[in-house]
């Protein structure tokens, strides 16, 4: 059962294409969601560049085609159809062998009445330029189908090897016209506010990190640590792994089976405690207590969450006061204890030690 696995967690959506699809998933599953599209794709019938490559391919008649997307692929035919190509470039296709990366692009080649002659196991373009310059690629014309952004090693490559290749930069993508929603999303992933965000693309990653600006080292500290990095694929998580970030992906590099992933992984990370004969499960901005959520105020999680990080142990008012997001003073603590008290339903949670501070009631004590 995935309904309420993700209860308490917050769940930041980066991505822009099935944005919707994504968030409809993980709300499902009971998690709060924060999207803030960190690329957004040019349209098709609008990028002269995608216009200007396909008649290029056109013209060039190639021995050889790469698709890189099924989603790219289909979007290149649809556009060569509004202006009047898709004939012609069908025609030009039809002759050329197609290798394609992965079976994405299988299906979409497929679904053209073309056919491919192999794909790629790994879904990666590593692969494929392993197998043309073992196969040797001087004197062909090859057309590459890009995915977001240049594929500039892997064409270099081949070019080096004596092959002509024109790039069709099928879709692009480029900066939001509003960057408000992602550099509040740095600033929450700053202040510790987001349990887990999503990527589901490389040029993602390296706009969010382009647009945190002078906030990336707070994020990438929050990434290496409390926040979960989910990637739905290892040509997706590259830009972090670069950095050293830890991140987590599914076996099969598929939408579904990120948000599977994220909802396995995320309950693991919980704090499990058992408290004055209860379960008390800390997630992101909520309690669960035998299984039921409780949501918290951002101060009465400060408490709870600094109590948890000492199970038994006496935490005194002054270490508690640093923990609350605005600081201030012992009366404050007082109040948000009092208030994390009620909204646990009981007093029995938390034992006062009198001009000392509080403590978790634990059923086994520490030592």
């Amino acid at each position: 059962m995935t309904e309420g696995a993700l209860t308490g967690f917050t769940v930041a959506v980066t991505a822009e294409r099935r944005r919707d699809e994504m968030a409809a998933l993980l709300t499902r599953r009971g998690a709060r969601v924060v999207t803030a599209s960190a690329i957004s794709i040019v349209p098709l019938a609008d990028d002269e560049a995608l216009h200007a490559a396909t008649a290029a391919c056109i013209g060039l008649a190639p021995d050889l085609v790469v698709a890189t997307t099924g989603f790219g692929f289909r979007g290149w035919l649809e556009a060569a159809e509004g202006w009047g190509m898709a004939e012609r470039l069908r025609e030009v296709l039809g002759r050329a062998r197609i290798i394609a990366r992965g079976p994405k692009p299988c299906g979409a080649i497929r679904a053209a009445g073309l056919s491919e002659e192999w794909a790629a196991k790994t879904e990666s373009t590593d692969e494929i330029l392993q197998r043309l310059l073992a196969e040797g690629v001087a004197g062909q014309r090859i057309v590459v189908q890009e995915h977001g952004e240049p594929q500039t090693e892997f064409v270099d490559a081949l070019r080096g090897a004596g092959a002509a290749v024109v790039e069709v930069p099928v879709y692009r993508w480029v900066l939001p016209a509003d960057l408000g929603p992602v550099r509040r999303l740095t600033e929450q992933i700053a202040a510790g506010q987001i349990d887990a965000v999503t990527f589901t693309s490389a040029p993602a990653v390296k706009a969010f990190l382009r647009v945190a600006g002078e906030g990336q080292s707070a994020v990438l500290e929050r990434f290496g640590r409390e926040t979960l990095v989910a990637c739905v694929g290892p040509v997706t998580a590259a830009p972090l792994a670069e950095r050293g970030i830890p991140v987590v992906m599914p076996e099969r590099y598929r939408l579904g089976a990120l948000i599977k992933t994220l909802t396995d992984e995320l309950p693991r990370r919980s704090v499990k405690l058992n408290v004055a004969g209860s379960t008390l499960e800390l997630r992101g901005h909520a309690v669960l207590i035998d299984g039921v959520p409780h949501s918290l105020a951002p101060a009465a999680m400060a408490i709870l969450t600094s109590l948890a990080a000492r199970p038994g142990v006496v935490v005194s008012k002054d270490q508690l006061i640093a923990a609350l997001p605005r600081g201030n003073d012992g009366h404050a603590v007082d109040v948000a204890v009092a208030r994390l008290r009620t909204a646990l339903g009981s007093g029995r949670h938390i034992e006062t030690v009198i001009k000392r501070g509080y403590r978790l009631r634990l059923d086994e004590p520490a030592a």
